[in-house]
């Protein structure tokens, strides 16, 4: 029987311990994945020191994971076709980045990411371009499902699918008067928050909020951010309009005051990191702003988990950001968001990894040392162990 070798939670708080596993075999619908790197989340290291999630143990945990394709079950696209758009898996030839899938698998080990050989639905990868490093590949899924599961949870439409109804704005942004162009254009009155934008999760949400700007049909005419003073140029240069301090303490206020100077209402907003309080008391100043119906709550799609103690904001929903528990859902939201928005955006140049990769460690004994740097705090880079070479 085929071995390999994982970083095995044993008990609720313990370290991980790399021990030898079966290799498993990939059932339908499934890819076998040689290992080459895992990114490092702060779900990691929760579940990790306090259980988070896990539902048995022993078990393999984690989330991000770049790799080569080694086996495919059955029902895999494996060959392009002209009538068929989805990605394919060749055995021992196709790089892919991939999301674990032992969160949905009731923490089964054969399916976390810290391991040599790791089983994924084939929805949940993504064959990668040439060009983009095992390293930078490990960063992407985790960055990129987040921030596209909170607008899709928060009711946003996806690039290129929002209604003409729903774009028409009461009021619209300084135009250039000396271009006729804009005369062509929808106006758009909205600004799309992302708080906490320095995060991995932050950067992706600030690259996919720029391409919902600049979506014609959308409502969002800027993209607002916050993140630490160190790192507001490059947050800028992923696309945010303005980019605010989030230690200023008058940094609610701020925020407001552009907005409205801009002319725009703020009713979205994406939490990466931070507190949730500061959110609400930006999206709370426009509830009244936009002339919307009393019933249409503005919205805070959550990446940290709610407290169970979180003031309720009249007006202001926060919702948790989760893809959906149903089997079939869930394969079609990850089939869009990896196999589609970002083999696609990855190919044109429309999006870029980030924020860029730093290596902890090299092999599975280095991810304990690793989710301890993480814990201890970093900003703007994501932590990544190299598995293999």
């Amino acid at each position: 029987m085929a071995t390999h070798l994982a970083a095995v939670s044993l008990a609720n708080g313990e370290p991980f311990k790399v021990l030898t596993r079966p290799t498993p075999k990939p059932g339908p619908g499934e890819l076998l994945i040689e290992v080459k790197s895992v990114a490092l989340n702060p779900a990691d290291g929760h579940m990790r020191d306090k259980g988070l999630f896990i539902s048995a143990y022993p078990t393999v945990i984690g989330f991000d994971i770049s790799g080569l394709v080694l086996e495919v079950g059955d029902n895999i696209p494996v060959g392009a076709t002209d009538e068929s758009p989805c990605p394919y898996f060749r055995p021992g030839i196709t790089r892919v980045a991939a999301f674990a899938a032992s969160f949905w698998r009731a923490c089964d080990p054969d399916y976390g990411a810290f391991q040599e050989r790791c089983l994924v639905p084939w929805q949940h990868a993504l064959p990668l371009p040439e060009g983009v490093s095992w390293n930078q590949a490990a960063t992407l899924p985790v960055a990129v499902e987040v921030p596209l599961s909170a607008w899709d949870i928060m009711g946003i439409s996806r690039v290129g699918e929002a209604t003409a109804s729903s774009s028409v704005s009461a009021a619209p942004v300084v135009s250039d008067t000396s271009a006729g162009t804009q005369q062509n254009k929808k106006q758009k009155n909205e600004a799309l928050l992302v708080w906490g934008a320095s995060s991995s999760v932050g950067t992706m949400g600030v690259q996919s909020a720029r391409l919902l700007r600049e979506d014609h049909d959308s409502s969002f005419a800027a993209v607002y951010t916050t993140a630490g003073a160190a790192n507001l140029k490059y947050i800028g240069s992923l696309g945010a309009d303005r980019v605010f301090d989030y230690k200023d303490p008058h940094v609610v206020d701020a925020i407001i005051s552009a907005a409205r100077e801009d002319g725009l209402v703020i009713r979205h907003c994406f939490l990466a990191t931070g507190q949730l309080a500061p959110c609400q008391a930006v999206l709370k100043a426009f509830i009244w702003d936009d002339q919307r119906k009393e019933d249409q709550k503005a919205k805070i799609g959550s990446a940290p988990v709610i407290p169970a103690d979180a003031e309720e904001v009249n007006g202001v929903e926060t919702l948790f950001v989760l893809p959906s528990m149903d089997e079939g859902q869930r394969l079609a939201q990850f089939q869009c968001w990896m196999g589609t928005w970002l083999r696609e955006n990855l190919a044109n140049g429309t999006i870029r990894p980030s924020p860029e990769p730093r290596v902890v460690g090299k092999g599975l004994g280095a991810i304990n040392a690793g989710l301890d740097v993480l814990l201890r705090g970093v900003s703007c880079t994501k932590l990544v162990v190299e598995v293999a070479e």
